[in-house]
């Protein structure tokens, strides 16, 4: 029997896997094993998450239509995998796969919604989850043109930072992008996250266009300055 802080791990009655158990209140993850491994994830990995601009909303079939319609220019896909507004059954694939993602502990998408009017104007999600390892990704984002240089963006990672380093106790949380994405770049490097490299042919992206992906962090040690930052940005919009 192994133990930390986060965790416990059963060496003894599973030779050939292992049980961990997380700390509720700091990770909130569960851990379970089977013969082929190690079975984890965060049991409160979405939820709502309120600010002043947009509210976070664990992602749901109801929002389907205005997020389309919110979607429907074709730049807010310009550097996504492939463009989700091409027709409203090629949204419904997007959306049905990040709703199976998020029901199967894989990933956890949210709907972005004006903290006003209720009225959905995006989305984001956490994915590559490593809840053993404390670390995930925040990535699939996306808003409404209409909402761009408002400072939804701004509160939107300030609070998927704040559930991620707070509540879930993580240490690291990464972002990539499209390094010819000069806008999301420009956006990472403000927020600030740090740049550690290029993965070069990373991804096939959009019918077989070959991508090279910026990768970006920010850990725990930097979480407080980068917390300060946010609030002051969103402080004079």
């Amino acid at each position: 029997m192994v133990w930390s802080d986060y965790m416990i791990v059963d060496l003894v009655q599973r030779p050939h896997s292992v049980t961990m158990f997380f700390d509720g209140e700091k990770s909130g993850a569960v851990v379970g094993s089977s013969g082929e491994g190690v079975i984890c994830m965060w049991k409160n990995l979405t939820g709502v998450l309120e600010g002043e601009i947009v509210r976070l909303e664990p992602l749901a079939r109801r929002h389907e239509q205005a997020l389309f319609e919110a979607a429907r220019d074709e730049r807010v896909w310009r550097w996504m995998h492939y463009d989700a507004s091409e027709s409203r059954e090629t949204f419904h694939a997007w959306i049905e796969d990040a709703l199976a993602a998020s029901e199967a502990g894989s990933e956890g998408a949210f709907a972005t919604v004006d903290a006003g009017t209720g009225e959905p104007i995006g989305s984001t999600r956490y994915l590559a989850l490593r809840p053993e390892h404390r670390g995930l990704e925040i990535g699939w984002t996306w808003l409404s043109p209409s909402r761009w240089q408002t400072g939804a963006n701004v509160e939107a990672k300030l609070l998927m930072l704040e559930h991620a380093f707070e509540r879930l106790g993580c240490l690291r949380v990464e972002f990539k992008t499209d390094a010819r994405n000069e806008i999301s770049r420009a956006a990472l490097a403000a927020l600030p996250a740090q740049f550690e490299g290029i993965f070069r042919k990373h991804m096939l992206v959009r019918n077989g266009e070959r991508r090279d992906s910026a990768y970006y962090s920010i850990i725990d040690d930097e979480w407080p300055e980068v917390r300060e930052n946010l609030r002051r940005r969103l402080a004079v919009v």
